[in-house]
């Protein structure tokens, strides 16, 4: 045998494994080569409970929170409380210390000397008129104008004095009404934020200024979960529906609660259109909650319990039917049928008639893809 001989022999072979590799991927390919597409996976209808819910997705918040703020100017001298403390009403939490400026100071003491010296002059005039009046020298109405006088007088000076005494010892009492340096706790509560610190100056809260928010103060034993419910999910809620809240931080932990409000409004968030809604918490299943959470609520809209259910995957929907495949008798391997439906979670279905517990329902079958 010559080399060109066993050349040819080799190159012939070569072509014939080529052509048979090539006819195992083309049978594999069109499903032929393929013997677990011939099996027919199924599942079996069974008993259990569905539920559908309704998912809000929020955080949770203490029912009210109270912004603490001083009524006097100044600057923070001392600090006696920090945030996660617990405090009971009147408990002090921050000492102001007075801060004018000079200018203000020095208007205060010539004010204060002002009305003082004016009041003084009054008083004599008054007393002379009294002389004069006692001969009938003095009318009735001119004694009565300077007495006035001498009262509107009283009442600057006292205003004067008291905004002096407030510049400079931050403490003053006003008729039964103290007020001090000393900014207590409006409530019983638990602070959630310290806003300022030791020598951060203070705005006073009065009628024309909202004055410094210095501490947030709640009650943590009233927690509400805030969130908002998509427009598709609102008109099936109504308040008094039971709440299963999953909290990002707590996994695993079971918190229950009750709708108790459903927005007449709606918000745009996202481009979606939600609805704000608000969740009472009953049971914290003995874990501490946290102001700021963030959680999702299913709310449970319907449930079932003890009912056939079969996975919602195995029904084909043709327009208002539902049916399902199931195994026929004698060589017929599949038939289908038609069923009625109840309710549904995405996942299971609810069959209503058409199915007997123990059935056995095909799945779809899967569809191979095929080279031509």
């Amino acid at each position: 045998m010559n080399f060109k001989h066993m050349k040819r022999i080799i190159i012939t072979i070569g072509i014939i494994i080529t052509m048979s590799g090539g006819s195992v991927v083309w049978l594999y390919f069109s499903g032929n080569g393929d013997k677990s597409n011939s099996l027919d996976s199924s599942v079996i209808v069974e008993r259990g409970d569905i539920v559908e819910y309704a998912l809000a997705v929020g955080q949770i918040e203490p029912r009210n929170e109270t912004e603490v703020k001083s009524k006097i100017s100044g600057v923070v001298n001392k600090v006696y409380a920090e945030a996660g403390d617990f405090v009971r009403e009147g408990d002090p939490l921050l000492e102001i210390r007075p801060d004018p400026t000079p200018l203000e100071l020095a208007e205060a003491k010539r004010n204060a000397e002002r009305t003082e010296s004016i009041l003084e002059t009054l008083q004599k005039d008054l007393n002379r008129m009294e002389q004069l009046r006692a001969r009938n020298m003095v009318s009735i109405h001119d004694y009565q104008k300077l007495e006035q006088q001498a009262r509107e007088a009283e009442i600057t000076l006292q205003l004067n004095r008291e905004r002096l005494e407030l510049l400079e010892s931050g403490r003053i009492q006003i008729g039964e009404v103290l007020i001090e340096s000393v900014v207590k706790a409006p409530t019983d509560g638990y602070i959630l934020e310290k806003i300022v610190d030791v020598g951060d100056p203070i705005v006073p809260l009065t009628s024309y200024q909202a004055g410094t928010a210095l501490m947030t103060l709640a009650r943590m034993d009233d927690l509400l979960f805030k969130g908002t419910v998509d427009e598709i999910d609102v008109g099936k809620l109504r308040e008094g529906m039971q709440v299963e809240i999953l909290v990002g931080a707590l996994p695993g932990v079971g918190v229950t609660g009750e709708l108790t409000k459903i927005s007449l409004k709606a918000t745009t968030r996202e481009n979606s259109t939600v609805f704000p809604v608000e969740i009472r918490i009953n049971d914290s299943d003995g874990h501490t909650l946290r102001a700021g959470y963030s959680a999702n609520a299913n709310v449970i809209i319907n449930k079932r319990e003890d009912v056939l259910l079969i996975p919602e995957r195995v029904v084909t929907y043709k327009s208002r039917l539902s049916t399902v495949e199931v195994p026929g008798e004698g060589d017929v391997g599949r038939i289908e049928k038609e069923i009625e439906l109840g309710l549904s979670d995405a996942i299971n279905v609810e069959v209503v008639n058409g199915l007997e517990d123990g059935d056995v329902v095909f799945e779809k079958p899967v569809r191979s893809l095929t080279i031509r």
